[in-house]
This record gives C-alpha cells, sequence and structure tokens, in this order.
C-alpha cells in the first residue's frame, strides 16, 4: 500500500533535482582574460572581478597567461573558452593586432567581447574599460616637470611594443615633455618587457651610458621596479615618477626613493569590465568606451583614505 507514496516522494525528488540542475545551467559564465597573474595589478582586477560576478549571480571563469609577453598563450586560452561557450569574455589584450582574430571569431559567434586594460585593433567588441593610459601619461610628465623645474636629462624605462596601453601612456608622457618642458630633453628610452629583471638591467644602463640624468621613468610597475632597484644599487641621485602600485613601490615611495606613482584602478576596471558583460547578457547597451581617471601618488596623499582604498583593495574578501 505504500508503493504509491515512495512512487510519489521519488518522482518529487528527481523534479527537485532537475529543477536544480536547470538552475545551474542557467547561470552565466564569464570569460575574464588578463595579460598576466603575477602582479599585484593583476590580482586586484580578479577581485573586482569576482566582486561583480557575486552582485549579478554570474560566475567568473578566471584564466591568464604567466607572463605578460605571451601572446600565444593568451590565444590558446581565449580560444579555449570560445569552445566552451562561456556567455561572455573579458580580455586584456596582450598584443593590440595578435588578439584581433579571436575577438572577432567570439564576435562572430555571439559570445560578446569586453576589452579591459588596454585597446585591440578592431570595433566589434561590446565595451573597453581601460584608464585614459594617454592622459596618465601626461600627468606623469607634469610632475616631472614640477620635481625638476622644467629641466634636465631624463629616461625611460618603457614596457614592450605592441602593448597599446603602456604605449599610449610612453605617447602621452613624452608628447607632454616636448610641448610643455622644452627644458627637459628624453635621453634613452629602453624596454624592459614587462619583466623586473630585465628593466633593472636596462635601466643599470641607461644609467651607465648617462651619468648626468636627473630623472627616470618607469611606464609601468615592472618597469618602475626596475628602475628603483638601479637607482637604489647605484645610490645614484636620480628621482624617479613611476606606474601602478606594489607594496614595495609604496614602500619605496615612503621612503623617499620614489617620488610619485601614477596609480590606476585595477580593482574597479575589474569590476566594470564584467559588469558591462552582465549588461550586455541582459539585453542592455552598455557603453562602449569606459575611460577611468588615474592619479598622482605622492608621499604627501599617500594616507588618504580614497588613496588608501584604491591601492590596497581587500582581496581576502574577493579571493579566498
Amino acid at each position: 500500500m505504500r508503493r504509491p507514496r515512495v512512487f510519489l516522494l521519488g518522482a518529487l525528488l528527481c523534479i527537485v533535482v532537475a529543477l536544480a540542475a536547470c538552475n545551474r545551467n542557467t547561470r552565466k559564465r564569464i570569460a575574464v582574460v588578463p595579460k598576466g597573474q603575477a602582479h599585484l595589478f593583476w590580482q586586484s582586477v580578479h577581485a573586482g572581478a569576482v566582486a561583480a560576478a557575486r552582485e549579478n549571480n554570474v560566475d567568473v571563469l578566471w584564466n591568464g597567461p604567466p607572463s605578460e609577453t605571451d601572446f600565444t598563450g593568451q590565444l590558446q586560452i581565449v580560444d579555449s573558452m570560445i569552445t566552451q561557450h562561456v556567455d561572455a569574455i573579458c580580455l586584456a589584450p596582450i598584443d593590440k593586432t595578435a588578439m584581433v582574430s579571436v575577438v572577432e571569431r567570439a564576435t562572430r559567434q555571439n559570445i560578446p567581447v569586453v576589452i579591459f586594460d588596454s585597446p585591440v585593433d578592431t570595433q566589434v567588441f561590446v565595451a573597453q574599460v581601460a584608464t585614459d593610459n594617454y592622459a596618465a601619461g601626461a600627468m606623469g610628465a607634469a610632475r616631472m616637470g614640477k620635481i625638476l623645474d622644467g629641466k634636465g636629462k631624463i629616461a625611460e624605462v618603457a614596457v614592450e611594443p605592441g602593448s597599446a596601453s603602456t604605449m599610449a601612456r610612453e605617447q602621452g608622457f613624452e608628447d607632454a615633455i616636448k610641448k610643455d618642458y622644452p627644458g627637459i630633453e628624453i635621453v634613452d628610452k629602453r624596454y624592459g618587457w614587462a619583466d623586473r629583471a630585465k628593466s633593472l638591467n636596462v635601466a643599470e644602463n641607461m644609467l651607465t651610458a648617462h651619468p648626468d640624468l636627473a630623472a627616470m621613468f618607469g611606464s609601468n610597475e615592472s618597469s618602475t621596479v626596475g628602475a628603483a632597484q638601479a637607482i637604489k644599487g647605484r645610490n645614484a641621485k636620480v628621482k624617479l615618477v613611476g606606474f601602478d602600485s606594489s607594496p614595495g613601490l609604496v614602500d619605496d615611495l615612503k621612503a623617499g626613493l620614489i617620488d610619485s606613482l601614477v596609480a590606476q584602478d585595477p580593482f574597479r576596471m575589474g569590476h566594470d569590465a564584467v559588469a558591462a558583460a552582465v549588461e550586455k547578457l541582459k539585453g542592455g547597451t552598455p557603453e562602449k568606451i569606459q575611460n577611468l581617471p588615474p592619479r598622482v601618488v605622492t608621499k604627501e596623499n599617500l594616507t588618504d583614505p580614497d588613496v588608501q582604498k584604491q591601492l590596497f583593495p581587500d582581496l581576502d574578501k574577493y579571493l579566498k
């Protein structure tokens, strides 16, 4: 006599399991592919992406190459995400030309692509979330002009050709120096290839080649770290304006080894990129170009609460 009840309970259980599986299957998956994973900058981007995912009840699939110069590895990762039929892709292109093919392939397969951090040479993306890098470079030039009183010889520790974000900030720096500070001469520029050790090596070589340098400009975190180590190792009386931040760079800023850092907001970058992807998946039209303002961080404003929040987001809250 109990068989109908057992059968009914079993049927109800199957329905519940099926509904749960259905709910899991409807949860959107957004791939987030950074240029690299090692630096604090990308960890902060990751945390921001997770924050937006939690707010919007979506899943983030985070994966990037170990090196910021490995565009082949990044291509393979994006190809894999397309093959998995993710619902959207957020991509920080290592190379503005090399990544065009996968961006256009994803778009042909109706997978919306949001570009973040660095531009790509195609217009098929749905949104771009990045620092206004040209303006950020000009901000670095303004700081340089101020601390040198508009005169002196300087050198650049650049990143790598093909990286649109760093190329834009280097161009902004160079254009502003030329236009606004004719008494400052850029006597050398060499690439550190997004690597601290290589940046240290080229910075040391420039210090040797130009013993009368007044200052150096590092156009990303690894470039700035390399320049700072070279200046410290030589005990050189050379001022340094850098880009991005890390605990070590902040310590050097406090100690006076670094004059200032032009800081981005990577947490917000990751957050807003995922938010734009979600908006598109919901049928909306996110703003095409979303420029995030940089700021110049000095020893004087380092302890401001808004500066501290930007430089030190709560990574444990989102990544553990």
